[in-house]
């Protein structure tokens, strides 16, 4: 990481459940030329290939990457994908001083239309012998809409245990740990008062907009946006409107900072519009 400086703003991006930082390459690579910078670490116990812990130490590994940032630079957000989002959200929760944070796609519940009725038996199959050898194996859609690019994950799905969108099958435990972690944050949005930006999929397969409107209708923060896809899956940051998710994140993080700025500023920020306006209604008050 370079030196930190007056002006910095770092990014901590956090992919989601038993994957890589692949899946954020695209959105990385935006706000990195945006003047951003950029973190997108794996996580012992949560990445792919980094072994199996509970939810409890993904999140003190999350923030200690957290406050790696914070050393060094002036402003510090944080932004997941999918199951990265929730533990967004729990860094948040633990660092207050998080300027902002970019939940996309966020999974409280394995709800969406291509989720099989019995997931929800999972929660009990981890306490049988069975934890230790089930895997859940992804299907298609594979989380996109765009089916060229489906495709070439299927492809890379078969020779591999992970693709750039994630992995081919996930560990009863690490789903089991999800769950754990969801709930957890369920209970402390209210608490978090981080500016927040949402962006979901209307036809998410993975996590229904019901989990995006809940994080709306009950987390803490004062300035809040929520972006509606309708042109792709769960997998935002890779399918057809991914440039769209990085310059609307790269907006919001710039916005997030100036209004930070400006609190410690007299003099407001406000549009030429706004100003034209202001200045209108003040020549009439000045005739009347």
């Amino acid at each position: 990481m370079p030196a930190a400086n007056g002006n910095s703003h770092a990014v901590l991006l956090l992919h989601g459940l038993s994957s890589s930082p692949l899946e954020l390459r695209f959105l990385a690579r935006l706000l990195s030329d945006e003047g951003f910078i950029v973190h997108t670490p794996t996580l012992s116990g949560y990445s792919a290939g980094s072994g199996h812990e509970n939810m409890e130490h993904w999140i003190d590994a999350a923030v200690a990457e957290f406050d790696t940032l914070a050393s060094r630079y002036r402003h510090v957000s944080v932004c997941g994908l999918s199951m990265g989002a929730t533990l967004a959200a729990a860094v948040a929760h633990e660092r207050p001083a998080a300027r902002a944070m970019l939940l996309l796609s966020i999974t409280l519940n394995y709800d969406g239309w291509a989720i099989p009725w019995y997931r929800f038996l999972l929660d009990y199959v981890y306490y049988t012998p069975l934890r230790s050898r089930y895997r859940y194996r992804e299907r298609e859609p594979y989380g996109l809409r765009n089916e060229a690019l489906r495709l070439k994950i299927a492809r890379a799905m078969q020779k591999n245990q992970i693709s750039e969108v994630g992995p081919a099958s996930i560990s009863m435990p690490a789903l089991h740990e999800a769950s754990r972690l969801a709930r957890s944050v369920r209970k402390k949005l209210k608490n978090i008062s981080a500016d927040c930006l949402l962006i979901h999929a209307i036809d998410d397969e993975t996590s229904s907009p019901h989990n995006a409107r809940f994080v709306a209708a009950n987390v803490g923060a004062s300035f809040m946006r929520t972006i509606w896809l309708d042109d792709s899956y769960h997998m935002i940051t890779s399918d057809n409107e991914r440039e769209a998710v990085a310059r609307e994140c790269a907006l919001f993080l710039r916005e997030s900072a100036a209004a930070s700025d400006s609190s410690n500023n007299p003099t407001p920020v406000v549009s030429r519009a706004l100003a034209r306006r202001l200045r209108q209604l003040a020549t009439v008050a000045e005739k009347a």
